[in-house]
């Protein structure tokens, strides 16, 4: 696949990154990857970026220098609100006001592929009818992450998150078809059903006609809702090209208010969209 395909026609990009007391070293990286992979976009074709830092945690000083420290600082606003708004609301913030061609949502525990932004660019330039990509994916130990998935039932999200190892390892193509874990040997882009909220490249005209995040999620589920509701716009695919690094994810190991705020959110999510028991 070409990556210049677009040398002649300048596009813009906005991104968001929402941040709630990040760790620094972490953030450092993804802001790092991203610098680089922004460089490089913007030496293969004409690209107008805008960047959007959303603190959630109080800690404006330290992304300041953050982003002094990455370079980045004079390209990027820095909101600060006053407490924690949650993932999609804020994130909202910035999508509302986008007045751009495609939209970044991602997340400060995710290291980018120098070329990860030009591919994914490309990519929807030549394919009108994707709304939204997601990347294929490693975690911080150099395992393949499944981003994608499939619309999940209660037993399902039970497995994943609580079962013993055991049990996982009796259900474990189920678990798999819920994963999308065929994707793993997939070389060309697929269409798919859900996305994770870690890293979505969306058109952002798309975006904002579905209204961004549904902010009745606080956190978790809300990269599910708003996959839903873009896939009436369009289709979201999987682009094995793009390729980036996550570190976070598991809710159930961040502790009980996390657990918390996962279940809170399944409810919504389940009354929302139809519940699927298994």
């Amino acid at each position: 696949m070409s990556t210049a395909v677009y040398r002649d026609h300048p596009v813009s990009l906005s991104i968001s990154l929402v941040c709630y007391r990040s760790d620094p070293d972490r953030l450092l990286c993804t802001l790092n990857s991203l610098r680089e992979a922004l460089h490089y976009a913007q030496s293969q074709q004409p690209l107008t970026t805008t960047l959007t830092v959303v603190d959630n945690g109080n800690d404006a000083a330290a992304l300041q220098l953050l982003l002094e420290q990455s370079g980045l600082a004079p390209q990027t606003e820095l909101i600060c609100n006053n407490q924690n708004t949650g993932f999609g609301t804020a994130n909202n913030q910035v999508i509302d006001n986008a007045a751009s061609d495609f939209h970044l949502v991602v997340n400060p525990d995710v290291e980018l592929q120098t070329d990860a932004l030009q591919v994914a660019l490309g990519y929807l330039h030549q394919n009108p009818q994707a709304v939204a990509i997601s990347p294929a994916c490693k975690n911080g130990n150099g395992g393949v992450e499944f981003l994608c998935k499939r619309y999940p039932s209660v037993c399902i999200l039970f497995l994943r998150g609580f079962a013993p190892r055991w049990l996982k390892n009796t259900f474990h193509k189920a678990l798999a078809h819920y994963e999308c874990q065929e994707l793993a040997e997939s070389i060309h882009p697929v269409k798919v059903e859900l996305i994770s909220g870690c890293f979505m490249l969306c058109r952002t005209p798309a975006l904002q006609d579905v209204g961004g995040f549904d902010e009745a999620y606080f956190l978790y589920f809300e990269d599910f809702a708003l996959s839903i509701a873009l896939a009436r716009a369009g289709e979201i695919h999987y682009l094995p090209a793009c390729r980036i690094i996550h570190h976070g994810g598991n809710a159930a190991k961040k502790g009980l208010q996390h657990i918390c705020y996962f279940l809170r959110s399944a409810w919504h999510f389940y009354r929302c969209h139809g519940w699927k028991i298994w």
